[in-house]
């Protein structure tokens, strides 16, 4: 497999941030992720919404495998083990879910896929790291507790890797607050992909915001580090 686990979870911390994106409409998808990938965001998360969300994800996979091999397709809000299963025979790279699921964990670590479940306490952090999951989702970011939060939890678990959804924006100031907090990477959305530019098709203005936010991420990163 071109994508393995180590890859996946290399990829998604170096990018920082994972578009988080859904669309009925195949070829709506493939512009999406393709501008993602273009902006430097190689790693993408697809939603699981809808009665047929998984045959499009199939379909959207492979015409990627061909197409586009370098890009990294994985599936989000998945809440049981079978869904988990559909999707990953159908070249999911890596799951998502909204909250911590077990058997989810058990599917995605017999086939060594990576794993980011939802957690909103250091409680089902310490789950989830029993379970073999290296990133932790939280979910909502800022509801749950936002950057305090995060440092929170860093203090008496500073090997834990955080990725929050919910209340991460694509500025400076809100990139510089979270991963100062300590988090290795950001779902980001809505105001990522915003719904006026998938309206009108801004395919290379969606480029340019996931290539900035990309960029704003690892500027932020390489003063922390001089």
């Amino acid at each position: 497999m071109r994508h393995d686990r180590l890859s996946v979870l290399t990829a998604l911390e170096s990018q920082g941030v994972a578009p988080v994106f859904y669309h009925p409409d195949p070829e709506v998808c493939l512009n999406v992720i393709r501008a993602c990938a273009r902006g430097g965001a190689w790693a993408i998360e697809f939603t699981n919404r809808g009665d047929f969300a998984v045959d499009l994800f199939g379909d959207l996979a492979r015409e990627l495998q061909k197409t586009d091999p370098d890009v990294i397709l994985g599936i989000g809000s998945v809440v049981d083990a079978g869904t988990a299963a559909l999707y990953l025979n159908r070249g999911a790279r890596f799951v998502v879910s909204p909250c911590l699921v077990e058997e989810v964990a058990r599917v995605c670590n017999r086939r060594m896929t990576a794993y980011f479940p939802g957690c909103g306490s250091v409680t089902e952090i310490g789950q989830a790291h029993e379970l073999g999951c290296e990133i932790v989702k939280l979910f909502p970011g800022a509801s749950v507790g936002g950057p305090d939060f995060v440092k929170a939890v860093l203090g008496p678990m500073p090997w834990t890797k955080i990725m929050p959804t919910g209340g991460v924006d694509p500025d400076e100031a809100s990139i510089a607050k979270w991963f100062g907090a300590g988090i290795v990477a950001a779902g980001m959305g809505s105001k990522l992909i915003t719904a006026a530019a998938v309206k009108a098709g801004d395919w290379a203005g969606i480029e340019a915001q996931v290539k900035q936010t990309v960029e704003a991420i690892r500027a932020f990163r390489e003063s922390r580090e001089s």
